[in-house]
Order: C-alpha cells, then sequence, then structure tokens
C-alpha cells in the first residue's frame, strides 16, 4: 500500500471516528434543547397565570405590613412612582411563575441527567427533587410568619412623633417595589438555605465529605453562617440572627442525614462486593 493510500485510509477512519462521536452529541442537543423549550413554556403559563392574580398575591404578601402598622394604630398606606405597581407586579408573577413552573423544570432536568446515571443512582435522586420545594416552602413560610412581622414591627416601632422628640416627626414611608424586595430577598435567601441538607448530602454520596467531617469543623461553619446571614439579610439584626439560627439548625440536620447517606453507601458498597 502506497503512503497516499495509507494516509487516505486515516483521514477516512478520523472522519468516521468524528461522525461517530458527534452524532450522540448532536442527539443530547437536540434534547437538551427540547427540554429548555418545556421549561420556558411551563414558566411562560405560570407566569401569564400569576400575573392574572398578581394582585391578590401582592395583597397576601403585605399581611405582615398590614398587621404591624394597624397594631401601631396607623393606618397601613403603601406608596408607588408611576408604574411601579406594575413593574412590581409583572417582578411578583415572574418569581411566583418560576416557582409555580420548578417541578416541570426539575423533572425536565431529572430526564435529561437520568440516562447517563446508573439505577440506583436515579431511585436516590428522586428524593432530592422532592424534598427540594419541600425545604424551599418551609423556608419561605418562616419568612413570612415569622419574621416579616418581627421585621414590619421593629421598623414601625421606628416611628416618632414631633411632640415626643426634636419637633421632628419620623414616618416610615413603605413603597410597594421596597417592600416586594425586601420580602423577596428574605425569601429566597431563606429558601436555598433550608437546601443545605439536600447539598451537604449530595456530596455525601459523592464521597465529598462526610458526618465526621461536619462535625470536627462545626465551629469554622457556625462562623461562616453568620457572615453569610449578614450577606443576605437585609442590615438589621433580627433577620440576620433567625437566618443564622436557621442555617445552624439544617447544618446540625445534615450531620445526621449526611451519616446516613455515608452508611447507606457503605452498605451497596458491601453488596457490590458481596456480588462481585
Amino acid at each position: 500500500m502506497s503512503a497516499s493510500a495509507a494516509d487516505e485510509t486515516k483521514k477516512a477512519d478520523e472522519q468516521d471516528e468524528i461522525e461517530a462521536s458527534s452524532a450522540p452529541l448532536l442527539d443530547h442537543l437536540t434534547e437538551l434543547r427540547t427540554r429548555l423549550i418545556i421549561s420556558v413554556c411551563a414558566v411562560a403559563v405560570a407566569f401569564v397565570g400569576c400575573f392574572i392574580v398578581s394582585v391578590p398575591l401582592y395583597e397576601f404578601l403585605v399581611v405582615p405590613f398590614k398587621n404591624a402598622v394597624i397594631a401601631a394604630g396607623a393606618e397601613p398606606t403603601l406608596y408607588f412612582a408611576p408604574l411601579e405597581f406594575f413593574f412590581t407586579r409583572v417582578k411578583l408573577a415572574m418569581l411566583a411563575g418560576i416557582a409555580l413552573a420548578f417541578p416541570v423544570i426539575a423533572y425536565q432536568i431529572y430526564q435529561f441527567v437520568a440516562p447517563g446515571l446508573y439505577r440506583n443512582e436515579r431511585a436516590a435522586a428522586l428524593p432530592f427533587l422532592l424534598a427540594m420545594p419541600v425545604l424551599f416552602t418551609l423556608g419561605a413560610a418562616l419568612v413570612y410568619y415569622v419574621l416579616m412581622p418581627f421585621v414590619m414591627q421593629f421598623a414601625v416601632g421606628m416611628e416618632r412623633d414631633a411632640v415626643n422628640g426634636s419637633g421632628v416627626s419620623i414616618e416610615l414611608l413603605t413603597r410597594v417595589g421596597d417592600y416586594l424586595s425586601l420580602a423577596t430577598t428574605l425569601i429566597m435567601a431563606f429558601g436555598f438555605a433550608f437546601q443545605l441538607p439536600v447539598f451537604l448530602t449530595l456530596l455525601a454520596r459523592a464521597g465529598l465529605v462526610d458526618a465526621g467531617f461536619l462535625k470536627r469543623n462545626r465551629k469554622y461553619a457556625i462562623v461562616g453562617i453568620f457572615v453569610v446571614a449578614a450577606f443576605l439579610t437585609p442590615p438589621d439584626p433580627i433577620s440576620q440572627l433567625v437566618l443564622g439560627a436557621s442555617i445552624i439548625a439544617l447544618y446540625e440536620v445534615s450531620v445526621i442525614s449526611v451519616g446516613l447517606a455515608g452508611r447507606k453507601a457503605r452498605e451497596d458498597a458491601e453488596e457490590a462486593a458481596e456480588s462481585a
């Protein structure tokens, strides 16, 4: 065989390898596009539905503010600039739409990555997908029913009458956009902070951490938790302490969860060794 014929054969083999490897990649990209389209459509439908009921949703969010102001003997009033309330409704509808469409998004992510997982890995991933929205909801409920009333009472308590001070009245002027930003910031901070057990348990199943590691580094974790709480919450000590205490409690729950995950991983490894 001549050198030119050998070169042509080599090039043909390389071309076949490229085509064989590109086909699965194109299939994955096509599937990814399909999953993204379904997710975007789910968010869009949820957004439209949430925008229609955005006014009742906002009225539900402002209940802690209303109760705090009424308890102080004042008339609850929220102020807004031109078009501010409209864009506030859009923002609220988008956030609520993403939350409402999260099960669809999570299912699409699972369906995309599931073919690359073993059967036991697919079975292990499902509880985490179910736990994530539950934990996020618990964090949001803690904000709405516990933290926001404290924050609003604290804010209203800062008001001062002119006769009781230096002759200048100090009144709380709350705008619709500012209140939504405060509420959503706290909800997002607590919702994602409540994912700590899921995150650490996944790391444990991957063999990156264990319960002993978490116990040994508990004091460093506590310092880091309060630093993160200071960044995630508004600059008031109440929300920072509540978030910090909540994450510490979740950290202790994570120690138990990681211990159970490590035990399950060892049992699976022993069963695989015995079957081999």
